[in-house]
């Protein structure tokens, strides 16, 4: 199991959608710094700073979305790329469940950009996208890296025999 090289790849699907849950995925600050928007996988907040960004004690929240959702997403990514680690021997079941984590990254990554987008305008300043949102696109490109090497160890197999 942990001698093939899917099955770090598929390690490092899990720690990277888990670690999305850690940073912000997406921010947009006002010129004046008296606004500020936050995106994470739990919740959207836009703060009214007062004009300081280092003193938090005087900050009020102007308004708080859920995004629950795209949390879930990604621990839903996570759990799947480390049940798949655990069917090592059934080749075909990982290469299904390789394809429905990738439909769930792109999920997350679609859901993160269509949020993106809609509380863009929700103050009037520059906004930046955060590593929260670059983690899933590492996770699917090495979820499809683990999939090309199961689909090769699958056809090793396959090969193998034929020549008994």
């Amino acid at each position: 199991m942990i001698q093939r090289i899917q099955t770090l790849f598929l390690l490092g699907v899990a720690v990277l959608m888990g670690m999305t849950n850690a940073y912000y995925i997406w921010g947009e600050k006002s010129a004046d710094d008296s606004k500020v928007v936050t995106l994470t996988t739990l919740k959207m907040k836009v703060v009214d700073t007062a004009g300081t960004l280092t003193d938090l004690s005087d900050d009020s929240i102007l308004r708080e979305d859920g995004t629950w959702y795209i949390g879930a997403l990604t621990i839903v990514a996570a759990l799947i790329a480390i049940f798949s680690i655990l069917q090592f021997k059934n080749r075909l079941n990982q290469m299904k469940l390789g394809a429905l984590n990738a439909l769930i990254m792109a999920a997350t990554l679609g859901i993160s950009y269509y949020k993106i987008y809609q509380y863009e305008g929700l103050i009037d300043g520059q906004g930046a996208i955060s590593l929260g949102f670059y983690l899933p696109a590492g996770a699917m490109l090495m979820n499809i890296i683990a999939n090309r090497f199961i689909r090769k160890d699958e056809k090793l197999i396959k090969s193998v025999d034929r020549i008994r």
